[in-house]
């Protein structure tokens, strides 16, 4: 067997003094948008469970990729949930240059999915998020917000308007606590999880399991090394195993219990480092992110910088206002929009991942997301997006108006939703979606996919039986109710981009209703200016149009936004 390897120098550092580039982090992205709530993919001893399903798989596949109808039997699920979890599996993969991710739409299922990816995707269906810490007040909100119950979680005891009227921010986990809390998880299965990827030693006794430097690689699905992430180096060049290795010559297989102590190793040393950082801002004052944002100050609102390609880009608390968010303005390749309320946000960008949480009465224009976006706790919003998946969770009187590659999945506890197709543009719109390669020839926004109503990835115990019951689906708008939706040509900033319409062809319903709609507002239009009336009366029509479009606009609450663009 081969000699123990010596840690690295940067490991034994003290935390604040390492190369950030030598830093591991957990890949927030499998375990923010990869868990589903789906009963059979949760075991309660995922290593006794995975080991022997894992062999399955690999005799129903000849190349060790399986697709839909392979992972229905192995796991004896739907053919729907298969798919669903192949979906999933390739919105939050690391490797960029995996098949999966780099099929077109309705190819997934040919290309299927790699065995020992998906077995890791399968393991971490156990983890649990972590839960805010107890709001003081939390008795006299628990029943503003409709059908609370228990499975629903802290915050479905607030409306997002009292989330952020009630300074409840600063009882949420921040980046840092969730970090921690998915190191933790990895800390504490790191051994099973090697399990899963290692291979025995022949002639060796069964205990002396090794990785080869392919299989290694696997574990970049949940770990990394540095800021850059899948932009970055790859895994094994992080490690003093592979490092500089010939790619002509096979690398030496490396014990697997050499790699189980170093990788602990840098967990502890990071988990360290994040607690170093986390101290002084616990017990100093609080944060601005943690304070009500001011209705005055609402349009000033900025996203919180970003200081590396994996961390998000935050919008948050803007209230009564109209945001705007180009691609020059985004740093990193992730957003969160969080508890936006009343108000118009525009991120008119090209991104990999986007979050909308606990937003209100607020419609939301996110540009082309080509990995995953999730929608959650948000009340009375419109959400117009271009993305390859989304999920929405725990959602009330929402409208989605979509251009999606994949089926729409819906869980948690959901109320009156509605889907519409997509319904807008702007000039770099399709540049964008080339960028993140979402394509305008599938469009499957109706396809929406209803999951179960609890999320066993909570930290909170669930009534027995209840995890069966299956989430309330979506209605689609009806025709006659979907009109265009402008952004204005001064949001763009330039006009060079090639988009002058919607990418995405409406069906045909639509398409006829929009039409007709049109066809009437001209010939109204024509009467007015045809109409044989004088000059006086003229006026006064004028004026009670503008008295009535005024009302409109108060009482729709769009008049912010002339108000908040022309400011800008």
């Amino acid at each position: 067997m081969t000699d123990p390897i010596e840690p690295s120098i940067s490991s034994s550092l003290p935390s604040t003094a390492r190369d950030p580039s030598t830093v591991i982090h957990p890949r927030r992205e499998p375990f923010e948008h990869g868990l589903l709530p789906i009963p059979k993919l949760i075991f309660s001893d995922p290593t006794q469970t995975l080991i022997p399903l894992k062999q399955k798989l690999i005799e129903l596949s000849s190349n060790q990729r399986v697709n839909s109808a392979s992972i229905s039997e192995a796991l004896q699920i739907s053919i729907d949930h298969a798919g669903v979890v192949l979906d999933t599996l390739a919105s939050v993969l690391h490797s960029e240059s995996d098949p999966l991710v780099t099929a077109k739409p309705g190819e997934l299922d040919s290309v299927g999915a790699d065995v020992h990816d998906l077995v890791l995707f399968l393991y971490i269906q156990s983890y649990k998020r972590l839960l805010p810490r107890t709001h003081k007040d939390s008795a006299a909100v628990a029943d503003v917000w409709p059908s609370t119950s228990a499975f629903d979680g802290y915050l479905s005891a607030l409306s997002p308007l009292q989330l952020v009227r009630s300074n409840s921010r600063r009882f949420m986990p921040s980046q840092a606590d969730e970090e921690a809390h998915q190191l933790s998880y990895l800390q504490k299965h790191l051994a099973n999880i090697l399990s899963l990827l290692a291979e025995p030693v022949e002639g060796e006794d069964e205990e002396s399991l090794v990785l080869t430097m392919d299989r290694f690689e696997h574990l970049g699905f949940l770990i990394q090394f540095g800021d850059k992430g899948s932009e970055g180096n790859s895994l094994s060049q992080s490690s003093p195993f592979f490092a500089n290795s010939d790619p002509d010559m096979p690398a030496v297989p490396v014990p697997a219990a050499q790699i189980h102590d170093w990788i602990l190793q840098n967990i502890a040393s990071a988990l360290e480092h994040i607690s170093e950082r986390v101290a002084p801002k616990e017990n100093g004052p609080a944060t601005a992110s943690d304070q009500d944002v001011a209705m005055a100050d609402a349009c000033t609102s900025s996203v919180k910088a970003s200081t590396s390609a994996r961390s998000p880009s935050f919008i948050e608390g803007i209230s009564k206002s109209s945001y705007v968010k180009q691609a020059s303005d985004i740093k990193g390749s992730s957003v969160k929009v969080l508890n936006c309320h009343e108000s118009a946000i525009y991120i008119l960008a090209p991104l990999r991942y986007a979050t909308v949480s606990g937003c209100s009465d607020s419609t939301i224009v996110l540009g082309a997301v080509g990995k995953a976006v999730r929608v959650e706790h948000c009340e009375r919003a419109h959400v117009i997006v271009v993305a390859k998946h989304i999920c929405i969770a725990n959602c009330r009187e929402c409208v989605f108006f979509l251009g999606v590659n994949q089926k729409p999945l819906i869980v948690g506890d959901n109320h009156k939703l509605q889907v519409a197709p997509y319904n807008t543009f702007y000039s770099h719109l399709e540049e964008h979606m080339t960028q993140v390669g979402i394509s305008p020839t599938v469009n499957r926004w109706d396809e929406t996919l209803a999951l179960g109503v609890v999320d066993p990835h909570d930290s909170l115990s669930h009534p027995a039986g209840v995890s069966d019951v299956q989430t309330e689906s979506a209605a689609r708008v009806d025709p006659d109710q979907l009109t265009n939706f402008v952004i204005p040509d001064w949001l763009g900033g330039d006009n060079t981009g090639s988009t002058q319409d919607n990418p995405f062809a409406l069906p045909d319903a639509y398409m006829t209703s929009l039409h007709r709609n049109q066809k009437n507002l001209g010939e109204i239009r024509q009467l007015l200016r045809e109409a044989p009336l004088e000059d006086s009366r003229k006026r006064e029509l004028s004026s009670a149009l503008h008295v009535y479009f005024k009302d409109w606009l108060y009482a729709s609450g769009n008049i912010r936004q002339l108000y908040c663009l022309q400011g800008d």
